[in-house]
């Protein structure tokens, strides 16, 4: 799995998916059949330029926001007010937008949007 996703060019990750279902569709046919069926969809990032596969592959952004968020409830839970729990929780999930990295080939970006 891991080398289809990390593949340097779609030609490769392509053989490497076919690898994939070629070695794991007999034994486990319906793992196989999920990612098949949306084989286009998973690859799509390849459409975008390189320089942009680093964002589009991770799911950290959603993760550490999420986290702050929980660390927040747990600390404060039964303590606060509904209002000023939803003010705080609200509050500290803009707290990771501040320290995010920018986008690697944010000058691409026109074109991307352009198709």
């Amino acid at each position: 799995m891991q080398q289809i996703w990390m593949g340097a060019i779609r030609e490769e990750a392509q053989r490497a998916f076919d690898r994939f279902v070629q070695t794991y569709g007999a034994k486990y046919p319906k793992a196989v059949q999920c990612p098949t069926k949306d084989r286009d969809g998973l690859l799509a990032f390849y459409d975008f330029p390189a320089e942009h596969w680093a964002h589009l592959r991770t799911t950290n952004p959603t993760e550490s926001s999420f986290a702050t968020v929980a660390a927040s409830h747990r600390q404060n839970q039964g303590c606060l007010s509904r209002t000023t729990m939803l003010t705080m929780t609200t509050s500290s999930a803009c707290v990771p937008r501040r320290i995010w990295c920018r986008i690697r080939g944010s000058d691409d970006l026109a074109r991307v949007i352009a198709g």
